[in-house]
């Protein structure tokens, strides 16, 4: 995780900003200014453990004379009843911590449980398993990278790092042909050097795709016995991906057609956040 990103930076002042607002009253009204405390989070779903430092990031940023003990690691799998961390020192100063902590590493932490749970699905082959631009708005550093904790891999971080030519740049441009030829141009014309995906949605589009010359095909809505028949009919001139409706009792079936990869929106769009506390002690 890139801490000097200033995407990063900026999505981390904006939630201060956005919770704390003019102050905690909360905090201020029940609590005496200075006192001191000890808070811990707990771990109360097994799963795979995401944001810790992006935790030590909020914390610090809060109140750097807050004193943080670190048991577990990104990545690390944790069981109910762990102790990831205690926090010390200021009490106000924890409890405006408490909620920025626990939304962070929580829905990180259920990408990359989530994650986990897929790429232990098709081990046994040779595909990965992407995410996909189905992000939360504001999100996406710390989702995609909640993905590589889980063991899966990114696709594009965006529209600037590489071509995704889908049904309707090919429709609006009549066709994959006429849409990877000026792509081609307007990358020749522009000195940049980045990787041309194509959208297919049948075996005849994957024969254009190959004809036309692209880094990778994406083969979208296809079922596994499609999947086998476009894997071959590419035969490794270019990388491969599956896609569309793809879920967790479905995705050893597409892995097992040889296809390089394999992108699932649900990574991130509709995962489930894993249950953790920050109580007192």
């Amino acid at each position: 995780m890139d801490f000097t990103n200033p995407l990063f930076i900026q999505l981390i002042e904006l939630a201060i900003a956005e919770d704390i607002g003019d102050g905690d009253h909360s905090s201020i009204g029940a609590i005496p200014l200075g006192e001191q405390g000890k808070a811990r989070l707990i771990v109360k779903e097994s799963g795979v453990l995401c944001g810790v430092m992006v935790a030590k990031y909020i914390v610090n940023k809060i109140d750097p004379s807050l004193e943080m003990k670190i048991c577990y690691k990104d990545g690390d799998e944790v069981g109910v009843g762990d102790i990831i961390f205690t926090i010390s020192g200021r009490i106000h100063s924890i409890l405006q911590a408490e909620r920025l902590v626990l939304n962070f590493m929580q829905r990180m932490s259920g990408i990359s449980t989530y994650t986990k749970r897929l790429v232990d699905k098709i081990s046994h082959t040779s595909a990965q398993l992407l995410d996909t631009r189905k992000t939360t708005p504001g999100l996406r550093l710390m989702e995609k990278y909640a993905v590589t904790v889980g063991g899966g891999v990114n696709h594009r971080m965006g529209l600037y790092d590489m071509v995704m030519l889908k049904d309707n740049h090919n429709d609006y441009a009549g066709s994959i042909t006429s849409s990877v030829e000026r792509t081609k141009a307007y990358l020749k014309s522009t000195n940049r050097e980045i990787k041309i995906e194509v959208e297919s949605r049948n075996l005849d589009e994957v024969k254009e795709a190959l004809s036309a010359g692209v880094d990778r095909i994406m083969f979208d809505n296809f079922s596994p016995e499609e999947m086998v028949k476009a894997v071959q009919l590419v035969n490794k001139q270019c990388e491969t991906e599956a896609s569309g409706g793809i879920t967790e009792s479905t995705i050893q079936y597409y892995a097992e057609t040889g296809v390089d990869f394999i992108s699932v929106g649900a990574l991130t769009h509709s995962v489930s956040s894993l249950d953790l506390s920050l109580k007192q002690f």
